[in-house]
């Protein structure tokens, strides 16, 4: 596991940080359970590839980014992983927590991106939750969200192609970016979308010739979003759909 490590400009938060925080939730939730929360936040780096929930192990701490992409993955013994949900600046990490689990078997680590979080102790978190039942209701608006992307996720891969899947995934990152590129490898791809990795190389020349996207070695940039979703179809929408209206505004394009 990768650590992480907390920025030199300190722990606390300043008072005016709840609306200028690029993270959804803590730019939208109540000012008093944001109180609840501030006092104990850190702001730490976030790296591709550090672990910030280990599968089947205890969670020290909980993040809530403020960009890049996080991906959560099922590894399945003799058959590889396969990513089953993805979180960013709209969200929090280790919803299991929110479900009253102490574990998971899905790891969660950081897939895209250079970013920074507010990160809190797993027990400071619980601990404000408890004291506040319009913390809890947000945080599982949340969950609902979060499965719903799952539940479309299976459905998506089961019944679409690889074309349309691929769309649908560029189109979730490209929400959680601030910009236009998206830096990830083929094989990395192939992993997220249950798919070969020369299926996955196929398919971005598809896209390419096309004029969606310019792909270059490891590394995705957006040119025409709506193309994307057209090739997307029934396979996004609806959890970004499920999130504005239980959450907040998010994505774009919409």
């Amino acid at each position: 596991m990768l650590a992480l490590s907390p920025q030199s400009h300190g722990a606390l938060m300043s008072h005016s940080d709840q609306s200028t925080s690029k993270n959804i939730l803590l730019a939208t939730m109540l000012a008093d359970d944001f109180a609840r929360l501030r006092p104990y936040f850190q702001r730490v780096d976030l790296n591709r590839g550090d672990v910030i929930v280990p599968a089947n192990g205890p969670v020290d701490y909980i993040h809530f980014p403020e960009g890049g992409v996080i991906s959560i993955v099922s590894d399945t013994p003799g058959k590889g992983r396969t990513e089953v949900g993805i979180i960013g600046k709209e969200g929090v990490s280790a919803t299991h927590l929110l479900l009253g689990a102490s574990d998971t078997p899905h790891e969660s680590f950081i897939q895209v991106g250079e970013a920074t979080a507010l990160r809190i102790t797993t027990e400071k978190y619980l601990a404000a939750i408890e004291q506040s039942d319009t913390l809890r209701t947000m945080l599982l608006r949340f969950v609902q969200a979060l499965m719903i992307q799952t539940a479309q996720s299976a459905a998506t891969n089961a019944h679409q192609r690889i074309e349309a899947r691929l769309a649908r995934w560029l189109l979730m990152c490209h929400d959680r970016m601030d910009g236009d590129e998206i830096a990830l490898t083929h094989d990395f791809m192939g992993m997220m979308i249950a798919a070969e990795r020369s299926g996955v190389t196929v398919t971005l020349h598809i896209l390419e010739g096309a004029g969606m996207i310019r792909s270059t070695r490891g590394r995705v940039l957006i040119l025409d979003r709506a193309k994307l979703t057209d090739l997307a179809g029934e396979g996004y929408g609806v959890p970004e759909v499920q999130y504005r209206r239980l959450v907040a505004p998010f994505g774009k394009g919409w």
